[in-house]
């Protein structure tokens, strides 16, 4: 039948008390070891992320002003340049009625000219306005 070697079973436990000693220190305590660290790690990180959301609501709360006062000073930029043009335009407008008024009044001036010399001519050419109505009524 079966025989139990008592010397073979004993060194075979012996061999493997050895094999599960070694591996504990060899592999599973660093195994664990690192795990653990891996653990703690993870958790370290978990609430730099929290600590992180504040500070990123306030980059967004600063980035926010920034843009906020950057419009602001881009309106009152834009209202400057605004009222600039219109007192430009403005003026180009006053300078081009002050030149029209000018041309005006040279017109005005020579009109007033041509009718007193039109006047004249009537009056130099009536008597014989004069003289061809008389005969044509006493033609009739």
């Amino acid at each position: 039948m079966l025989d139990i070697d008592l010397k073979l079973l004993g060194s075979t436990l012996i061999v493997f008390l050895i094999l599960i000693a070694a591996l504990n220190s060899l592999l599973y305590k660093p195994l664990f070891n690192y795990m653990e660290k891996r653990d703690a790690d993870l958790k370290k990180d978990l609430e730099q992320v929290g600590n992180n959301d504040g500070e990123i609501a306030a980059f967004h709360a600063q980035a926010e002003k920034i843009i906020s006062d950057a419009k602001l000073e881009a309106h009152g930029i834009r209202e400057k340049v605004v009222a600039e043009a219109k007192a430009l335009a403005s003026s180009k407008v006053e300078a081009r009625r002050a030149e029209l008024a000018l041309e005006y009044s040279k017109f005005e001036d020579a009109m007033s000219e041509e009718r007193s010399r039109l006047k004249e001519a009537l009056h130099a050419e009536a008597p014989s306005f004069q003289a061809a109505v008389s005969a044509k009524l006493n033609q009739i």
